[in-house]
C-alpha cells in the first residue's frame, strides 16, 4: 500500500509539479495507519526525495528558472521551521481539520479555474515564452529572455515563498499548488518552466521541513521501512 501511495505522489509531482503531499498525508493516515505528525514527516521526506530526482532530470533541459527559484526557496526554508513550531502547539484534531480545509480550498480553486477559464490550460501548457500580453505582471522577461528581478517581483516571490514554507512546516505539503499558480500569475512563463522551477523549490523547502520535524517534532520513532517504500514508489511514479 505504501508503494502505491508513493507512486501516486510521484505521478502527481511529475505531471503537474504539485499535489503529491495533498494526497500523501490523508492516504498515509487512512491507509498507512500512522499519526498526523508521522504522516506529515513521511510526506515531506518522500516529496523531498522525489523532487530532488525530478530536479536532477530537468537540470539539463534548461527549463528551471533559477532566480525566482532561489527567492522562493530561501524565504520558504526560513518559514518552514516556524510552521513546524506552530504545529507543535496544535492538537492532532486541529491539524487534521486545518489540512482538510486547505485541501478543500485547493480543490475549489482548481474547479473554478477549470470551469471559468478552460482556455488557460492551452496557454500555460505552451512551451513557448511570449513577451506579449505581459503588461501588468510583476515579473517580466527581457527581450533576450532573461528573468528580470525588480523590487515588486522580488517582494511577490519572497512573500509567496514564505507562505509555502509556513504551510510546508505546518501541514507537510510541498507547496507546488501555490508555487505554480504564483509563477503563472506573476510572470509570462510556460507550464513546463513553472513545473520544473516548482520541483526545485519543493525539494529545498520539503528537505528543510523534514529536518525541522525531526529536530523539533513530537516523533519518537520514524518508520524508515515505510519511508523507503514511499520513496521507491515516488521515484517510479516520477519516472
Amino acid at each position: 500500500m505504501l508503494l502505491i501511495i508513493g507512486i501516486v505522489i510521484g505521478l502527481l509531482l511529475g505531471l503537474t509539479g504539485a499535489g503529491g503531499s495533498v494526497f500523501a498525508v490523508p492516504l498515509l493516515i487512512m491507509l498507512g495507519g500512522v499519526s498526523i505528525h508521522q504522516a506529515v514527516t513521511l510526506s515531506l521526506a518522500a516529496v523531498a526525495a522525489v523532487t530532488l530526482y525530478g530536479s536532477a532530470r530537468n537540470f539539463s533541459n534548461q527549463t528551471i528558472l533559477w532566480k525566482p527559484a532561489a527567492l522562493l526557496a530561501i524565504s520558504g526554508m526560513l518559514a518552514a521551521p516556524l510552521g513546524q513550531m506552530l504545529a507543535m502547539r496544535l492538537s492532532e484534531t486541529l491539524l487534521v481539520g486545518g489540512f482538510s480545509l486547505l485541501a478543500v480550498i485547493i480543490a475549489i480553486r482548481m474547479w473554478i479555474t477549470a470551469t471559468t477559464m478552460p482556455e488557460a490550460s492551452k496557454v500555460v501548457r505552451s512551451s513557448h515564452l511570449s513577451l506579449q500580453n505581459s503588461n501588468g505582471m510583476l515579473c517580466k522577461f527581457s527581450p533576450t529572455g532573461e528573468f528580470q528581478l525588480r523590487p515588486r517581483c522580488m517582494s511577490g516571490l519572497l512573500l509567496g515563498g514564505f507562505m509555502v514554507g509556513l504551510l510546508s512546516g505546518l501541514f507537510g505539503v510541498g507547496g507546488g499548488f501555490l508555487i505554480i499558480p504564483l509563477l503563472l500569475l506573476l510572470s509570462q512563463v510556460s507550464m513546463i518552466q513553472a513545473v520544473s522551477t516548482s520541483l526545485v523549490v519543493i525539494a529545498l523547502i520539503s528537505s528543510t521541513g523534514f529536518i525541522s520535524h525531526i529536530a523539533l517534532g513530537k516523533i519518537n520513532y520514524l518508520p524508515f521501512e515505510s519511508l523507503a517504500w514511499l520513496v521507491v514508489g515516488g521515484l517510479a511514479g516520477m519516472y
